[in-house]
């Protein structure tokens, strides 16, 4: 008898908690499972190396320091000067982090087929990645494979707009094989960085700089 008392007053316990999205007996990292195998315990292995928390990290201080946006012509996968010049800045600052992979989104207007903008923002993915590997990124670093083509737009409009003919270039994380990249060190690369970005040069390095060479 007491066995189904005891089970009885779980079962209202439980009734009276109602719909409720946290547990007090939830464990670490549930909370952003949402529905696919596996999403807790990867987010807590990324936690505990550190990789998920840096790339983090990293990712908010390129959107910050570099514009990670450039924009096309209507119905065009050509760079203008001024999305080269934008490329050249963000090139600047991918090479500081030789052991960190990035990704280019391409989109469009929704002047068109999805289809045809489909590939449309590929092909301006593509074009994005391809400059960046002419100012000496590695191109395994570099993905151009996805596209949103006019599926996400900045601006809400069927018509032709220019900031929606655009690529987006992120953080996506680090570069596996990269020696420097190990278990539990990636605060150690974001540190490595900072402090040489602090490093003020000596009275001799700046005689060294001031004549040239």
């Amino acid at each position: 008898m007491l066995p189904k008392l005891i089970a009885a007053t779980a079962l209202l316990a439980l009734t009276a908690c109602g719909e409720s999205s946290v547990s007090w007996d939830r464990e670490l990292g549930s909370e952003v499972d949402k529905g696919q195998f596996g999403n807790a315990t990867m987010n807590n292995a990324l936690i505990q190396s550190g990789e998920l928390s840096y790339t983090v990290a990293l990712a908010e201080r390129f959107a910050a320091e570099v514009p990670d946006t450039i924009n096309f012509a209507f119905n065009s996968a050509e760079l203008s000067d001024e999305a080269r010049s934008i490329l050249k800045q963000q090139a600047t600052f991918i090479k500081q982090f030789p052991e960190v992979r990035f990704r280019v989104f391409g989109h469009a207007d929704k002047v068109g087929s999805n289809g045809y903008n489909q590939r449309l923002g590929l092909r301006r993915a593509q074009a994005a990645v391809a400059y960046l590997t002419s100012q000496g990124i590695s191109r395994s670093r570099l993905e151009a494979g996805v596209s949103y083509g006019e599926t996400r737009p900045l601006i809400a409009t069927n018509a032709a707009e220019v900031r929606n003919r655009r690529t987006v270039t992120e953080v996506s994380g680090f570069v596996k094989s990269n020696p420097l990249v190990l278990n539990g060190k990636y605060a150690e690369i974001i540190w490595r960085e900072y402090i040489t970005s602090g490093v003020r040069p000596h009275a001799g390095q700046k005689a060294d700089a001031a004549a040239g060479g």
